[in-house]
């Protein structure tokens, strides 16, 4: 698969099928992704790779600490405090955009928190990643763990496989820690779903838009009257 089409064809998946992914197929997708560009090559990831039935009691435990709202706390911050445009309307939009396409209203409460649990299930995908990163490092090391996950995602790609990056673990870091080894001096950043997606389901239908690069890019510098 051509890099173009990986990037286009890259999506958040919420619903997988539950064939397997060899072993050896996640060694070469990570063996790919750690390609990814650091900060005087650190490279500062770790990545705990859980699948069966180890995957399942993790998911089990969450799960039931999810359904009592016995959330921890995450030991970074994702989201701003109070949200502010365009930022709080885009993440309004897809919010609405995924409830529309499962048949959820928007007031209905308890089944949109049913979607919501469905993260910590890995949407179902037969392997399940968690990402960290040493809690001494600084903040352009979050720059080098987004672009390794990055790469992990379009090596995905590239296999015929797709992924859900998975920040919602993060709250729930301590009973990660009970069942896989973290080290203490790790921040858990996020989790990753990985699998074959189920192409009948209405979650994966849906189109997340992009801004057109005119609102995000300026151009310094360019003659346009030579531009071809």
């Amino acid at each position: 698969m051509h890099v173009d089409a990986a990037i286009r064809s890259r999506k958040s998946v919420r619903r997988f099928q539950p064939w397997p992914v060899p072993r050896h197929t996640i060694e070469q997708l990570l063996e790919l992704a750690a390609r990814a560009p650091s900060g005087n090559n650190i490279q500062p990831w770790h990545v705990h790779v859980i699948t069966g039935g180890k995957k399942q009691a993790l998911c089990d435990a969450i799960l039931r600490h999810a359904e009592t709202g016995s959330a921890t706390t995450a030991e970074y911050k994702y989201y701003p405090d109070d949200w502010f445009e365009p930022f709080k309307t885009r993440r309004r939009e897809v919010g609405f955009g995924l409830y529309e396409a499962l048949g959820i209203d928007r007031h209905d409460v308890a089944a949109r928190r049913h979607q919501e649990l469905r993260n910590y299930s890995f949407f179902d995908a037969p392997v399940g990643l968690l990402v960290s990163l040493d809690r001494r490092l600084n903040t352009g090391s979050y720059m080098d763990l987004g672009m390794f996950i990055q790469s992990f995602m379009l090596a995905a790609r590239g296999k015929g496989l797709h992924t859900c990056p998975q920040a919602a673990f993060a709250w729930y870091h301590e009973i990660v820690r009970e069942h896989v080894p973290l080290a203490p001096e790790h921040i858990l950043v996020c989790g990753i779903a990985l699998g074959h997606e189920d192409q009948g389901a209405a979650e994966n239908a849906l189109a997340t838009p992009r801004e057109p690069i005119r609102t995000f890019t300026s151009f310094h510098g360019f003659d346009t009257a030579n531009e071809t």
